[in-house]
């Protein structure tokens, strides 16, 4: 992460993404690696629903909410998503405004806010911790897509 701040990491990764991503066409975006593999269009759904329930789950434990948040299978999300029937700069654009919502709600937190803690997916967790799951979790799949879907380094 870049100098230890969280959320210039988290804005940072949207242009990293995007640059990644835009040069792409239509068949890259559906290209699986193997099969079974997530195409590249369901990987960035897959960060896009991800990152739409981390930060719900932020967002209740900000909010000092002691509900225990249950998991959630990304398999079914992928499997229901319909992403690879979209186009991918669609898919690239819904990525980059749900993480601008992420941002919005993370930068409204006072320090009490990122530190408390609540229970998701049976596992306690804090505000920060989540903020850190959600980069690491995009860092993640950028690697992946670099590596096994366009063969760079």
């Amino acid at each position: 992460m870049e100098n230890g701040d969280i959320v210039q990491t988290l804005q940072n990764q949207i242009d990293n993404t995007a640059s990644l991503l835009s040069d792409l066409s239509e068949v890259q975006g559906n290209y699986r690696y193997a099969p079974g593999k997530w195409s590249v269009k369901e990987i960035v759904g897959h960060l896009t629903d991800s990152e739409r329930v981390f930060a719900y789950r932020a967002l209740r434990i900000a909010r000092a909410d002691k509900t225990p948040l249950e998991g959630f299978e990304q398999d079914d999300y992928v499997r229901l998503g319909g992403f690879d029937r979209r186009r991918l700069p669609e898919l690239v654009q819904e990525f980059a405004a749900v993480r601008k919502a992420t941002l919005l709600l993370l930068g409204s937190l006072d320090s009490d806010a990122w530190l408390r803690r609540g229970v998701a997916n049976n596992n306690e967790i804090s505000v920060r911790a989540l903020a850190y799951i959600i980069a690491g979790h995009e860092l993640h799949h950028r690697a992946v897509i670099r590596e096994k879907y366009l063969g760079k380094t």
